[in-house]
């Protein structure tokens, strides 16, 4: 199996996110994932929630990882995104309420990708999540409702 790994170093500021974010754009266009696939844009939302939640709710320096593992005989694979920080503090999802304008990064999170967690890493955590690279089954029919419903009521702004 071969893996293809980047990293990109994000300092502990909010305008960070959108570097982050065009980074990855950049990185998986270089990798064969086209810019206007779902897939594609599901993971530059990933990118920025766990950023986000990253530099936001730590005030700490962080690593975004993105590996992209392709299975012989050209079958499709999975893409990893990681971010690292050094707080120790685990990830606690929120239910927020619907005039709230944060909370909802870990229920995004939850609903987009295919398998999520976090790992203790040192002194701080790893938090990661996965798409398998694959025409979405019947089990991801929801996940595009569920980001609907996360962010009803919200503006998104593109950086």
């Amino acid at each position: 199996m071969q893996v293809l790994q980047v990293q990109l170093e994000v300092g502990p500021d909010p305008a960070e996110v959108g570097r982050a974010r065009k980074w990855a754009r950049s990185r998986l266009a270089g990798s064969g994932i086209e810019a206007d696939e779902s897939l594609a844009e599901t993971l530059i939302l990933l990118v920025s929630e766990l950023v986000t939640n990253a530099v936001v709710h730590t005030g700490c320096p962080a690593v975004l990882r993105l590996l992209l593992r392709e299975p012989p005989g050209g079958a499709a694979g999975t893409v990893r995104l990681e971010v690292a920080d050094a707080c120790d503090r685990p990830p606690v999802p929120r239910c927020a309420e619907s005039d709230d304008t944060n909370g909802r990064g870990l229920s995004l999170v939850e609903g987009l990708a295919d398998r999520w967690g976090w790992n203790a890493e040192g002194v701080g955590k790893r938090i990661w999540c996965e798409l398998d690279r694959c025409a979405p089954g019947p089990e991801h029919a929801a996940a595009p409702v569920a980001a609907a419903v996360a962010y009803q009521g919200l503006t998104y702004e593109a950086v």
